[in-house]
C-alpha cells in the first residue's frame, strides 16, 4: 500500500498486550486429561454393570438352562458303575454336594433313568416333584424342559450317558427363585467385587502409567516453552528445536519459526533502514551546509537547491522502501493490469516526452489484424490480486529506470501477459556482473542520467516479494527487460 495509499479508516489499533493465562490447577493440560482419564474410567465401570445387569435380566431364563445343562453334564460325568455296568452313584467328589440336594429338596433334585424310563436312583426329593414334570418318556432325550411345582416355575436338563452299550439319562431340575438366589446373593455380589478389583486396578495402575507418560510427552514442551521465552531482540536469529517434540506440536512450533523468521525478516529491515538512512543523509546534509556557508560569501543558491531536491527524493525513496518492506501494509483487491500500466503510462509522460522516449503499453496476444469475435477474446482484461498503490509505485519505478537508460527517439514498452508483465527499454543495458547487482541498494547504472537514491528497483523488489511475484532481469539487444512473474 504505497504512493497514495491508505489504511482503511476507522480500523482499530491492535491491542499489544500479551493475554494473561488462567490460574488453577484445571488450566493444566496434564490436570485435565487425567481428569478425563477418570471420568472414562468411572463411565466404563458403570456401563459394564448396567449392561451386565440388563443381559442379565434379559435373558434370565437363557442363563437358567445354561446353569441347569452345565450342572446336569457335570454329575453325570462323575457317575459310578459297577461290575455290570450299571450306575450305582457318583463319585467322592460329586458326593459332597448330597446335603444341598437333602436340604433343598422341593428346589433342586435328581434322578437317573435307564432306556425304559425307570428311575435308577434319585434325589431325596418328593414323588410330587418329579410328577409334575409330565411324562418321562418324553424326556427321554438330550436338551432342556420347563413345568411347574407347588408354585413355582421350575427348569430342568437331560444329559445322556453312555456307558458299555446302553444309554442312561441324568436328569438335573431345579426352581427360578433357586436361581435368582443364588445371583443375587453369590454372583452378585462376587461381580460387584470383581468390578470394584478392577476399577481400582484400572485407576489406579493404568492412572499411574497416564501420569507418567503426560510427564514424559509434555517434557519437551516445556523445554521449546523455556526457548521461546529466551529469544529476544539480541537473540531473534534463534529458533525452536521440534526433534523431539510430539508428531502433533510439530506444526505448531513449525509456525511459530516461520512467525520468528518474519519477525527477523522485519527487524533486520528495521536496522537495515536506520544505518542506510543514517549513511545516504550525511553526504547530503554536509553539501548544504557547505552551499550555505557559500552562501554566506556571496556565491548563489542553486546548488543547494539541487542538493536540497536531491536529498528531498533519498528520503521520499527512504521512505517508501521502509513501507514496501511491511508486508501487513498492503490492501490487496483485483486489479486490471492494463489499466494500471496506462494510468502509469499517462503519469509519466511528461518525463517521458523530455527525453524524447515513446511508451506504449502492449496486452501480448491482442492483435488488430484477429477477426472480431477472436481480438474480443484475446483481448480479456488481466486481473491480478495486487495493492493498487504499490502496483503504481513498481510500474513506475520500472518505467522510470527505463525512460533513464533509453536513448532519445527509443521506444520503452509494459508488455502484458496472463502470467506476467515486463517493462524494456532499447538502452545500452548492463554487463553480466552488473545484473547481479541491479537490485542492489543504492546502486546506480553507468548510464544514467539523473542523480537518483539508487533505491528504484530495491523497492520494485521488496514490493514483488510481498505479492508473492519474481522480479527479474532478462538482457534484451538492445536494452534490458524487467519481468514481474507469478509465483
Amino acid at each position: 500500500m504505497l504512493e497514495g495509499s491508505r489504511a482503511p479508516a476507522g480500523r482499530e489499533p491492535v491491542d499489544s498486550q500479551p493475554s494473561v493465562p488462567r490460574a488453577g490447577w484445571m488450566s493444566s493440560l496434564t490436570a485435565k486429561m487425567l481428569v478425563a482419564y477418570l471420568v472414562g474410567v468411572v463411565l466404563t465401570v458403570a456401563t459394564l454393570v448396567l449392561v451386565f445387569d440388563g443381559v442379565a435380566s434379559w435373558r434370565g431364563t437363557v442363563y437358567f438352562d445354561e446353569d441347569i445343562s452345565e450342572f446336569a453334564e457335570e454329575l453325570s460325568e462323575k457317575l459310578v458303575f459297577d461290575a455290570s455296568g450299571t450306575p450305582v452313584g457318583f463319585d467322592e467328589e460329586a458326593r459332597q454336594y448330597e446335603w444341598m440336594y437333602a436340604k433343598l429338596k422341593d428346589d433342586l433334585a435328581y434322578r437317573l433313568l435307564d432306556a425304559s424310563g425307570r428311575v435308577v436312583f434319585a434325589s431325596p426329593a418328593s414323588q410330587e416333584f418329579w410328577a409334575a414334570s409330565g411324562p418321562g418318556a418324553l424326556r427321554l432325550k438330550q436338551g432342556n424342559f420347563s413345568f411347574e411345582y407347588a408354585g413355582q416355575s421350575m427348569r430342568g436338563a437331560t444329559e445322556v450317558v453312555r456307558h458299555g452299550g446302553r444309554d442312561w439319562y441324568f436328569q438335573q431340575a431345579g426352581s427360578a427363585r433357586l436361581f435368582e438366589l443364588f445371583h443375587l446373593e453369590y454372583a452378585m455380589p462376587f461381580m460387584s467385587k470383581g468390578m470394584g478389583l478392577f476399577a481400582t486396578t484400572l485407576l489406579l495402575v493404568f492412572g499411574v502409567c497416564a501420569y507418567l507418560t503426560l510427564r514424559r510427552v509434555l517434557r519437551p514442551l516445556h523445554e521449546v516453552s523455556a526457548s521461546a521465552a529466551a529469544i529476544s531482540p539480541r537473540s531473534v536469529h534463534g529458533r525452536l528445536q521440534v526433534d523431539r517434540v510430539p508428531t502433533e506440536i510439530v506444526p505448531l512450533v513449525e509456525s511459530f519459526n516461520r512467525a520468528l523468521d518474519r519477525l527477523e525478516r522485519g527487524y533486520r529491515v528495521q536496522q537495515e533502514f536506520l544505518a542506510t538512512a543514517a549513511h545516504e543523509l550525511k553526504t547530503p546534509l554536509a553539501l548544504i551546509r557547505a552551499q550555505v556557508e557559500l552562501m554566506a560569501e556571496g556565491k548563489g543558491p542553486d546548488l543547494l537547491l539541487q542538493d536540497v531536491e536531491h536529498m528531498t527524493r533519498q528520503v521520499q525513496q527512504l521512505l517508501l522502501l521502509a513501507e514496501a518492506s511491511e508486508t501487513q501494509n498492503y490492501v490487496f483487491t483485483p486489479t486490471d493490469l492494463e489499466a494500471a500500466a496506462g494510468e502509469t503510462v499517462q503519469y509519466l509522460t511528461r518525463m517521458a516526452s523530455a527525453r524524447e522516449v515513446a511508451l506504449d503499453v502492449v496486452v501480448v496476444g491482442s492483435d488488430a489484424g484477429d477477426a472480431p469475435d477472436a481480438a474480443a477474446e484475446s483481448h480479456r482484461s488481466v486481473t491480478w490480486d495486487a495493492d493498487r498503490g504499490a502496483l503504481f509505485t513498481l510500474l513506475k519505478n520500472l518505467l522510470e529506470n527505463a525512460i533513464q537508460h533509453a536513448p532519445a527517439g527509443s521506444l520503452v514498452s509494459v508488455e502484458i501477459e496472463a502470467d506476467r508483465f515486463s517493462v524494456r527499454d532499447r538502452g545500452p543495458g548492463v554487463t553480466p556482473h552488473q545484473l547481479s547487482r541491479i537490485f542492489g541498494r543504492f546502486w546506480r547504472g553507468a548510464h544514467r542520467r539523473d542523480h537518483g537514491a539508487g533505491l528504484g528497483l530495491a523497492i520494485c523488489q521488496e514490493i514483488a516479494e510481498a505479492h508473492g511475484w519474481t522480479l527479474s532481469a532478462q538482457p534484451e539487444d538492445p536494452g534490458l527487460r524487467m519481468v514481474v512473474k507469478k509465483s
